[in-house]
């Protein structure tokens, strides 16, 4: 139960203390609903108008029971204040309404359920004005009588509600616009106004009334037991909350509706023993977590993956950036004069690791969960740390050092979009395995990557392979999806090899073979493409093309690149571009010194040869640009590492 303590710790710090800006914390006993009309009645209980709402104006904080707030099914439990027709309209079926299925024993079950909550809640010590004002209208019993008079609800010939609009759709009324899909005007929900006297007050915004229904719902709870949250001898729950993730989320992490069979295998005779949760811990618990993934969760689908501190509540999420890679300040992307990309990301990340640093105390846990659903009713918490803020911090440190790598989004007005970071774990399955996987794989992926970020434990090395494969086979990937890949490939070799310290720019004196067999596709590749960017031809080159076989057999496909493919390219070279020529072959002699000459072989290349092909392609890139600022009368269509132009 320590997931629902701390939890429960959140919603007493963070109640009524919420910062400007950020979504209410909700109320215990209270849930949020799509409302689709408003009726607005005097203090008396009188109709007064009505209106369709905007979908912008739809969400409505409702007073719910524990059977209401985690409804569904075919016999779905009534709303005690805010429903749909069929539970607050009692002429819901003179005018042709259908009651859900579940109710066609008994059609008028919805109502009258709903009026049962709404007059004992009325008749209570803990009774509302605005209360007797709408008890008063629904029994008057003509709640859809009114929307049809005020053309809200249309209607046919018979006076029955109509189900669709067979007219023009410009002409359609205003009910068919904010339905959602598959639901009819019969499916509208309502939400009530009264005017008292002053302000017109909508109930969901009316303190006083919210805390009326808390106090009144308190006072029925009479199933005592030992709270296993608190410790204490209190009302137990007998329902527990769901809309986690979502409002229409049905998925809940505590829930037992069979008590025949092998529910409880032995260990307990009621589900009680195994969960004994009181209803106010539950509800404050569950309205903490639904906030905190609204405030900071990251979201794939059905998984959640949300971090927060135990005393200021805000803390990094550990699958996404530490801070925002393309920053407005365009000299902050920028490493100082004589310092590395490697050390300026550092130098940059240490910042923004000692600013949340700054905010926790010494003594202050952060806590990490994942939840998933793997089926529609039942969730799961896949992970849960509870750590040290200082601790957290250094391992997500250590995350954001380890495999920073300059990642490349594309191209936007001539501008390559470029950052040094780590990717995601979004963006590591798609490099992996592609960007049309389902999303089970990819949420199978993000929670097998939370421990190596959170915990430190070892990179899987089959995310590894499958990225450098990937990356490796060029031709068959678009152009901005390769470069994505690449630096992913990159980073995740660097990442899984600290060991090595490899670099971000060209390191000249490494001699692996992998990493120099990189440099040697990547000079290819660039002198090619410049004769190619002269003669104005927009193909691929033959290195491009040959990079996959290149992986599996790096010097046959050298030998044939540098004896039979390059020497055309050469020779155009030598008379439109000399120089740049004589550059990329001592670049090239450069490299081949390096050799020892029992690795100048055609064993199988790993993806180190990756990190060789990007520095020697980023280095010559670089070249390129100084000589373009400081010699403007060259010819300004040199070639950049690639051809950046979209396929």
């Amino acid at each position: 139960m320590s997931w629902l303590a701390d939890l429960h710790d959140v919603y007493q710090r963070a109640y009524g203390s919420v910062a400007d800006g950020m979504p209410p914390l909700m109320p215990i006993a209270h849930t949020t609903i799509q409302a689709h009309v408003e009726i607005v009645l005097d203090a008396s209980g009188n109709f007064v108008r009505a209106e369709v709402l905007t979908r912008a104006d739809a969400t409505t904080l409702i007073p719910c029971t524990e059977r209401s707030g985690g409804r569904s099914g075919s016999r779905p439990a009534a709303h005690p204040l805010c429903d749909k027709l069929q539970y607050v309209a009692a002429d819901f079926l003179e005018h042709g309404g259908v009651v859900t299925s579940g109710f066609a024993n008994d059609p008028a079950e919805p109502h009258r359920s709903y009026h049962d909550l709404l007059s004992t809640w009325t008749h209570s010590t803990h009774t509302h004005p605005k209360l007797k004002a709408i008890l008063a209208y629904v029994e008057n019993g003509t709640v859809v009588a009114d929307l049809v008079g005020a053309r809200i609800l249309p209607i046919d010939s018979q006076g029955h509600l109509l189900t669709e609009w067979s007219g023009e759709k410009d002409d359609s009324p205003s009910i068919f616009k904010i339905l959602p899909p598959g639901q009819q005007p019969q499916d509208a929900v309502v939400r009530w106004r009264v005017d008292t006297g002053g302000l017109q007050h909508g109930c969901w915004e009316d303190d006083s009334l919210i805390s009326s229904w808390i106090d009144h719902y308190a006072s029925l709870q009479s199933r005592r037991g030992f709270c296993m949250v608190t410790g204490q001898e209190t009302s137990l729950a007998e329902q527990h909350p769901a809309k986690l993730r979502h409002a229409a989320d049905k998925a809940k992490l505590i829930s037992s509706n069979d008590t025949s069979g092998f529910t409880f295998r032995g260990r307990f005779t009621e589900a009680e023993q195994a969960a004994g949760v009181s209803f106010e811990a539950t509800q404050k618990a569950h309205n903490a977590l639904r906030w905190l993934i609204e405030c900071q969760g990251s979201r794939n689908g059905d998984q959640v993956i949300v971090a927060w501190a135990a005393h200021t509540i805000e803390a990094p999420n550990p699958t996404e950036l530490i801070f925002n890679p393309f920053p407005e300040d365009e000299e902050s992307r920028i490493p100082q004069a004589g310092a590395t990309i490697g050390h300026a990301y550092a130098l940059r990340l240490k910042q923004a690791i000692a600013g949340y640093r700054a905010r926790f105390d010494d003594a202050e846990d952060v806590i990490v969960m994942a939840l998933d659903a793997a089926t529609p009713g039942r969730m799961a918490i896949t992970y849960y740390r509870r750590l040290p803020g200082s601790e957290f911090l250094r391992r997500l440190e250590n995350w954001h050092l380890a495999f920073a790598w300059v990642q490349c989004h594309g191209i936007s007005k001539g501008t390559r979009l470029e950052f040094v970071g780590p990717p995601t774990p979004n963006e590591i399955a798609e490099a992996a395995y592609g960007v049309s996987l389902n999303e089970k794989l990819k949420n199978a992926t993000r929670a097998r990557l939370l421990p190596c970020i959170v915990d430190g434990t070892p990179f899987p090395p089959d995310l590894v392979r499958a990225a450098c494969q990937r990356a490796s086979n060029r031709i068959g990937l678009d152009w901005w999806e390769w470069e994505r890949t690449l630096g992913i490939a990159c980073a995740l070799y660097k990442g899984a090899h600290p060991e090595r310290s490899y670099d971000m720019a060209l390191d000249r004196t490494r001699r692996s073979r992998d990493y120099l067999f990189g440099r040697l596709l990547a000079i290819a590749d660039n002198l090619e493409q410049m004769a190619l960017n002269l003669s104005k031809e927009g193909r691929e080159t033959n290195a491009a093309r040959q990079m996959a076989h290149f992986a599996r057999q790096p010097m046959s496909s050298w030998l044939d690149l540098d004896s039979q493919k390059l020497p055309p390219y050469r020779s155009r070279l030598q008379v439109l571009a000399p120089d740049f020529l004589r550059s990329r072959q001592n670049e090239i002699q450069e490299v081949c010194n390096l050799f020892d000459p029992d690795d100048f072989n055609d064993t199988p290349l790993t993806g180190e040869f990756l990190l060789g092909f990007h520095c020697q392609r980023s280095a010559l890139f670089e070249k390129t640009e100084k000589k373009e600022k400081t010699d403007s009368t060259e010819n300004t269509d040199e070639a950049s590492p690639t051809n950046w132009k979209s396929e």
